[in-house]
């Protein structure tokens, strides 16, 4: 399975690139962009950069990072620079440029976020940035930031400004698809509440949202008073519907969000709610 979906998403990119993005001058950012960019230079195959150019940073990652991981990318890039030698001679979807950039960044962070969750990579900027950051103060995120500043701006100059900032839009469209890819729709979230009415507040949580909830003795910094503490977890569809809840007991009431990126055991299973 996990296979089956990095195969599927390096088809899913190459559909981004050479049906949206290329045709239309919009370029990626990381070791992507830099292959775009040299194949509108040179006129050769986008595939071929693609595939030769994140070789080295693929044994790179054998050595540091992982034989698995190393494979896993290797089968994506091997797919996704094929998949672009075939679909280079089809005419792009689209030519109208919101909706290249629109649905091109759509795809791309679709295709990169299947190959990301099943534990490979499309593009060795990312490993470099995950060696890098065990030796500097940035973190992964950061360092491919800054280096896709570069790329970036690199197309402003080969394609034209307007197109550097489509392509930036469109980069950032990928992202955000890529994060929902990975932790979907449903993205746990874990709260904390202190309420004077937390007894109150937990029934509801129990009986309308249908999550179970754990209370927690604290006490106040400042007042010395003993608090009562609500935790539980929920997904990301469910946070309106308990800060309704919250909300209507107690206005004042505090609660602290935060994203969960896997959770496991114990009874998280929602309960049936009538």
């Amino acid at each position: 399975m996990r296979t089956l979906l990095i195969v599927l998403g390096a088809m899913i990119v190459a559909v981004a690139l050479e049906l949206f993005l290329v045709p239309n001058n919009i370029t990626d950012g990381g070791i992507t962009g830099i292959s775009i960019i040299l194949s509108y230079i040179t006129k050769w195959q986008l595939g071929l950069f693609l595939f030769v150019i994140n070789i080295p940073f693929l044994i790179i990652g054998y050595k540091q990072i992982g034989k698995t991981f190393a494979l896993s990318t290797l089968l994506g890039i091997t797919v996704m620079s094929i998949g672009t030698f075939l679909l280079h001679p089809v005419e792009a979807f689209v030519k109208e440029t919101v909706l290249a950039f629109v649905f091109g960044g759509m795809f791309l962070g679709l295709g990169t976020g299947l190959v990301l969750r099943s534990g490979g990579s499309l593009d060795g900027t990312e490993i470099v940035a995950i060696l890098l950051s065990r030796r500097s103060i940035f973190s992964v995120g950061e360092i491919v930031m800054i280096i896709n500043v570069f790329i970036l701006c690199g197309a402003g100059f080969v394609f034209g400004w307007d197109r550097a900032m489509y392509s930036i839009i469109a980069y950032y469209i990928a992202t955000k698809v890529i994060d929902i890819t990975i932790d979907g729709l449903d993205q746990s979230k874990s709260v904390w509440i202190i309420s004077d009415r937390i007894q109150d507040i937990g029934d509801a949580i129990i009986h309308r949202l249908g999550r179970t909830v754990t209370y927690l003795s604290g006490e106040g910094g400042f007042s010395g008073e003993e608090k009562k503490v609500i935790f539980c977890v929920i997904t990301r569809l469910e946070e309106a519907k308990l800060k309704e809840i919250v909300n209507h007991f107690d206005e004042t009431a505090f609660m602290a969000v935060g994203n969960i990126h896997d959770v496991k055991g114990g009874r998280f299973k929602k309960k049936d709610i009538h």
